[in-house]
């Protein structure tokens, strides 16, 4: 597995609950630009309209030699599931009020472009300063460790 893209961002603003693998609907000079690392999924999220998962925002810079020249870098792109993963996904959105985030974009063993959506619910302010100062205080308590054994 290659990866590509991540979203570092959307650990930071959103609570991941779940993860999920999909495929990508792309044009083959989409897959090239992706290959050479032209891509941003930072803003992107994905909806569901009429039982189709959609990517929204997802940047894929045009390729450099490709034929035709046409801007579609900010074009809305399908998502490839199977109809329970997408029925089980609707019910989710639903009920609980969740987003669908993408959180990297890769290449699988067999040269597919695929993406890994989270299930992810945002993260109030508070919550994210106790997340780090959490982390500050491990980080604290790992240096205090390190210095006595020394």
């Amino acid at each position: 597995m290659k990866i590509i893209a991540t979203n570092k961002r959307a650990y930071h603003d959103y609570e991941i609950l779940e993860t999920m693998e999909a495929g990508i609907v792309l044009k083959g000079d989409e897959v090239k630009s992706i290959r050479a690392k032209n891509v941003s999924i930072n803003d992107a999220y994905a909806t569901i309209h009429q039982g189709v998962v959609t990517l929204i925002n997802c940047h894929i810079a045009p390729y450099s030699h490709a034929y035709t020249k046409a801007d579609t870098s900010r074009q809305s792109r399908k998502l490839l599931f199977h109809k329970r993963e997408v029925n089980k996904l609707i019910g989710a959105i639903a009920r609980k009020g969740l987003t669908l985030i993408p959180l990297k974009l890769y290449l699988n063993e067999r040269g597919y472009v695929k993406l890994e959506l989270g299930l992810a619910k945002t993260k109030k302010a508070a919550d994210k300063k106790q997340v780090l100062k959490e982390r500050d205080i491990k980080r604290e308590a790992e240096r205090s460790i390190r210095g006595r054994l020394r």
